[in-house]
């Protein structure tokens, strides 16, 4: 058995490296763990969020010390919210003495929608991502990504019974002058599609649904240039990326479109 002390073991990862290569990001992924959200309606939500952490490393050093970003984490999450994470980005790049720090954060969020005939309730998820930047200056974009329903214009324009239709996933990162409510921007998502999709669907309610797509039909195209123009009516909107994967019915590929905006810029 070894008779040093913690103290006196040796911190190879501080060592010098003599190869002179900086590194962009190091750090640890997959960490899991609870995260509890706030609700547009006042409530509070628990998930399970799937964390990435990161800082840059100067060419000089040979590692990174991998446990400090669970010691951040740690001391702060109690519980983990999403108003911590910029002082948890910061604090990880002070730990670790590092010029950038990166914070990533992927979790499932949950809202309930009623159907448009009947009322039913189900619940729809969502997938959402914060990413966190810490350095000279702080960056904070929340994505979230919807499903929804598109109707191919031109299948409905040259087709005697109808129009093919398909599933879609319509993602849009953005950056905020204040912060927005994750269900504020699932309704522009939703908005730009030939219709939105429910959880739950009685007869009536698959009858509206199927008539709305099939009179709002929409290409890849119409999808992400409707979220523009929906974004760029929002003030509070300063930067998008936004893009929407067709999953089409009668091709074996998909359809994409994206577009990116700095409204700052313009």
């Amino acid at each position: 058995m070894s008779d040093q002390s913690p103290h006196k073991m040796p911190d190879i990862q501080a060592t010098r490296d003599e190869r002179q290569v900086a590194i962009d990001k190091v750090g640890v992924k997959g960490v899991t763990y609870p995260l509890t959200l706030k609700t547009a309606d006042g409530g509070e939500q628990p998930t399970v969020a799937t964390l990435n952490m990161y800082v840059s490393l100067p060419h000089h050093q040979k590692g990174t010390h991998m446990s400090r970003f669970l010691e951040v984490l740690n001391e702060n999450a109690h519980p983990l919210t999403p108003e911590m994470f910029t002082t948890i980005a910061h604090q990880i790049r002070e730990k670790l003495d590092a010029d950038h720090a990166h914070l990533e954060v992927e979790f499932t969020y949950f809202i309930e929608k009623r159907a448009p005939v009947t009322g039913s309730k189900g619940l729809m998820d969502y997938k959402v991502k914060f990413m966190v930047s810490a350095n000279a200056v702080e960056d904070f974009v929340m994505s979230v990504t919807a499903p929804a329903t598109s109707l191919c214009p031109c299948s409905k324009e040259i087709s005697r019974y109808g129009a093919h239709n398909q599933r879609c996933e319509i993602e849009a990162s953005v950056r905020v002058q204040s912060p927005m409510w994750i269900e504020d921007l699932v309704k522009h998502l939703e908005s730009a599609a030939s219709t939105e999709v429910f959880a739950v669907l009685k007869r009536p309610d698959e009858k509206h649904v199927t008539e709305a797509a099939y009179d709002n039909p929409k290409f890849v195209e119409d999808i992400v240039r409707d979220l523009a123009m929906g974004l760029d009516e929002d003030d509070n909107i300063v930067w998008y990326r936004i893009n929407s994967e067709n999953y089409e019915s009668i091709h074996n590929h998909n359809a994409y479109a994206q577009i990116t905006r700095d409204k700052r810029e313009s």
